[in-house]
């Protein structure tokens, strides 16, 4: 199984206010190609964003450099009032439970870092 399906099975499993409505890139770009949303709200999709390298060491005849698997979750909410405030808190409460799901978690035991938090942002 690769990150992004586990992700998607720990955020199933682990945080009950998705009701296991999580999926990954390819449903989110089918629904972007039909410019729909999710039916059911919240939702949340899963993405690989890349691989960021760190700061390269060099020992003798050697060459070592750090990475990083990034991974987002994009959540979708509906709101019906005017403010949006209760989707804002909805929001917040969904970001603080997948962070505490994901941030600290290390899938399998032969990968050598767990998953950090590096950025939130309400859009």
């Amino acid at each position: 199984m690769g990150l992004v399906a586990d992700v998607i099975a720990r955020l199933k499993a682990e945080v009950p206010g998705l009701s296991g409505r999580v999926s990954g890139a390819g449903d989110l770009a089918e629904m972007m190609r039909r410019n729909a949303l999710p039916q059911v709200t919240p939702a949340a999709h899963v993405l690989p964003l890349g691989i960021a390298g760190g700061r390269p060491t060099g020992l003798t005849g050697m060459y070592r450099q750090e990475t990083e698997c990034q991974i987002a979750v994009i959540l979708t909410l509906r709101s019906h009032d005017a403010t949006g405030g209760a989707a804002i808190d909805q929001a917040e409460a969904l970001i603080d439970a997948i962070v505490v799901a994901v941030a600290g978690w290390t899938p399998t035991p032969e990968l050598t870092g767990a998953f950090r938090l590096l950025q939130s942002r309400l859009s």
